[in-house]
């Protein structure tokens, strides 16, 4: 398992608020073992949680030509009919996945083809969970022409927690399925929109792994 490149700056930050922490408890508290020992216990834990959430395990990701892949780890939290008024303005499956804290952040492009719109959307930090999120959040809206000349919509969206949204794509470009497309730093949520339809492979509450589960099936 390898780091993301996104964590660096802030596993050097995190280290350097643990050193200094430990550093004054040790000077100022040297003679109280127990408050040392709850601060290095303290100091240990957090490293460890900042470092497993910016991981990058190795997987052998799924692939195919009419498949749509999950963009991101986590767990299913919708699959249903809705309008879409940013880019299609019509009616279309939405499915949303949303990421935890403890689940890898990376997000894959669940198709391969052009990208054909890109906008980033400043907004609110509401809860990932919450509907109005979509719409209100800190956001970015992709959408990808496969070969067949099916476009997909996927959106990430930052969550309470998440602060900041990272993308790698911009419009024209030629993405592949599986690779990075983003990442978004603490909790959040990642919504693709596909065509009426479309055979939806997961159920609620599903847990799915980002580049490996086959979230649909493009007719």
């Amino acid at each position: 398992m390898t780091i993301h490149k996104e964590g660096y700056t802030t596993i050097a930050l995190s280290l350097l608020f643990i050193f200094i922490l430990n550093a004054i408890i040790d000077y100022r508290f040297a003679d109280i073992a127990w408050l040392r020992w709850i601060i290095y216990i303290f100091s240990l834990a957090l490293f460890i949680i900042v470092l497993q959430f910016f991981r990058n395990p190795s997987r052998s990701f799924t692939s195919g030509e009419n498949l749509v892949i999950c963009p991101a780890d986590g767990k299913v939290v919708v699959i249903e009919e809705t309008e879409e008024g940013e880019y299609f303005k019509d009616k279309r499956i939405q499915v949303s996945i949303f990421m935890s804290p403890v689940n890898v952040h990376i997000n894959r492009n669940p198709i391969s083809g052009v990208v054909k719109f890109f906008k980033y959307h400043p907004g609110k930090y509401l809860a990932a969970w919450n509907p109005k999120s979509s719409t209100e959040n800190e956001r970015t809206t992709v959408v990808v022409e496969h070969a067949n000349g099916i476009p997909v919509l996927f959106r990430q969206i930052a969550g309470a927690l998440a602060r900041r949204i990272v993308w790698y794509v911009k419009e024209g470009d030629v993405v592949d399925q599986g690779k990075e497309f983003g990442f978004i730093k603490f909790g959040s949520r990642v919504d693709i929109f596909l065509p009426l339809g479309t055979k939806v492979n997961l159920e609620l509450n599903q847990v799915v792994k980002g580049g490996i589960t086959v979230l649909a099936e493009l007719s």
